[in-house]
Order: structure tokens, then C-alpha cells, then sequence
């Protein structure tokens, strides 16, 4: 939702400060250019990336306007209480806690490889190999976005200069619009420059922050689990997690733990 909210203010402030100068915000909005400028970098964006990578662009749309619903503060109560069960009731007793549906699947995935008794250095392997793969993930969502910022920019060009050639043509035969044909060619500039820096490339770099947060939250839960498997005392195991928090997290974490020791 404030992806949304601020993509309007940046409209807004175009619009806006068009209108102070002087323009009128009818001019603004003309069928052909959006076509040319759109349809053309979608088209492009299309022909750069296989079909199978840009099925999922709807999913990754949905993920940019909602909110991520990792929580650190939440995940380190969650290992500092199974650290605690483990400690005095063993591996085996943890596996009940992750039968249900409700569990994440990647600390579901790395709490049974450690219930099942594998290898400390193949837990840590096998989700790291897991991380990099989501990452990847990311990665070529990212591009698409970050290709298409790219894109829009010269369809606009391109748009202008097809617009300029009609105006050109046209030229012998009606000169008293020539003013308003040229300003028109140029919406298709504005349309491609003002869709790459505020609608592109925003969603990009809003994809880029959210894969830093999640892979945040998965080295966490790596090192969290590792520390299970190795029977860390669970007041390490808070200290070592609490590395990951930063200086507001962390007073959220010690307001939540003091609650709890009450």
C-alpha cells in the first residue's frame, strides 16, 4: 500500500508542476505514446526472457505492493524456546513442533534434517544451496524490472521520432498546429523517462531490498538451527541471533523478552 501512496505523490508532483508552468494536464495524455512506450518495452522485455521467467511477474508484482512478513524479533523468541526444549528433552522432542502445516518450510526443512540426525556440515550445505537458488530467484525477477527501466527510455525516443516524422510529412499541408504536433511528439519522451524512474526501476530496487531482508532472515534461522543441532546454551544462541537485529529491532526484542520473563 505505500508503494502505492508514494507512486501518487510522484505523479502528483509531475502533474503538478506541469500545471504551475502553465500547461494544460489534458496534453498530458495521449493514446499513441503510452501504446508505442508500453507495448514497446513489454514487447523488448518479452523478447529478452524466456516465457517461463515472465509467467511469474504477477506473483512478483504482488510481492512489491504488500508488506514482507518476516520478523526477526519473532523468529529468535522461536529458536530460543526450542533451544530451551531441546535442551532438556532432546532432538527427538522438537519433532512434533514441526509436523504441523503452520511452520515455515525452510526452518521445517532444516529442523527435520537435524531431528533426523544428518550431518551438522550437510544441514548447513543443503540450506545454504537453498538460499542461493531463492536468491537466483530474485535475481532474474529483479532483472526483468531493472531490463524494462532500461527499455522505456528509448521507446520514448523512438516514439518522439516517429511522432516528429508524422509532424514532418504533414508539414506543407497545415502549419498552424505545428506547435501543438511537435509538443505532442515529445509526450512519448516524457511517457518512457517518467515510467523507467518511476514505475520500473522503483519496483527493482524495492525487489533488491526485500531479497536482502529475506536472505537476512534465512542466515539466521541457518545459524539458529546449526546452534540447535550443536546443544548451544539458549542464552548464546539470543546473543548470537541478536547480531542480526538492528538498534530498533533490538529494543523491540528486549521490550518482548521482558514481557516474558514477567
Amino acid at each position: 500500500m505505500d508503494s502505492i501512496i508514494f507512486l501518487v505523490v510522484a505523479l502528483a508532483a509531475i502533474v503538478t508542476g506541469y500545471t504551475i508552468d502553465g500547461g494544460n494536464i489534458t496534453h498530458l495524455f495521449h493514446g499513441a505514446p503510452a501504446i508505442l512506450v508500453f507495448g514497446g518495452t513489454i514487447g523488448a522485455v518479452g523478447v529478452s526472457y524466456p516465457i517461463s521467467e515472465l509467467k511469474n511477474m504477477g506473483a512478483v508484482i504482488k510481492v512489491i505492493f504488500s508488506k514482507p512478513k518476516i520478523n526477526l524479533v519473532e523468529s529468535i523468541i522461536y529458536f530460543k524456546q526450542i533451544a530451551f526444549k531441546t535442551r532438556k528433552e532432546g532432538l527427538l522432542s522438537i519433532e512434533e513442533m514441526i509436523s504441523g502445516d503452520g511452520i515455515d518450510p525452510f526452518i521445517k526443512k532444516g529442523l527435520q534434517m537435524v531431528v533426523d540426525g544428518i550431518e551438522p556440515q550437510t544441514v548447513k550445505d543443503t540450506l545454504e544451496l537453498s538460499v542461493e537458488l531463492i536468491e537466483e530467484r530474485h535475481k532474474g525477477g529483479i532483472a526483468v524490472f531493472e531490463s524494462a527501466g532500461g527499455y522505456a527510455p528509448t521507446l520514448g525516443i523512438i516514439g518522439t521520432v516517429t511522432s516528429l516524422v508524422v509532424v514532418l510529412a504533414n508539414l506543407s499541408s497545415d502549419t498552424s498546429a505545428l506547435g501543438e504536433s511537435i509538443s505532442s511528439a515529445f509526450i512519448a519522451t516524457l511517457y518512457g523517462i517518467s515510467s523507467a524512474n518511476l514505475l520500473w526501476l522503483p519496483m527493482a530496487t524495492k525487489l533488491k531490498r526485500y531479497n536482502e531482508i529475506e536472505m537476512k532472515e534465512k542466515n539466521l534461522i541457518i545459524e539458529a538451527i546449526l546452534c540447535i543441532q550443536e546443544g548451544i546454551n539458549p542464552n548464546t544462541l539470543e546473543e548470537k541471533l541478536k547480531g542480526f537485529l538492528d538498534k530498533k529491532q533490538l529494543q523491540e526484542y528486549e521490550s518482548q523478552s521482558g514481557k516474558e520473563g514477567e
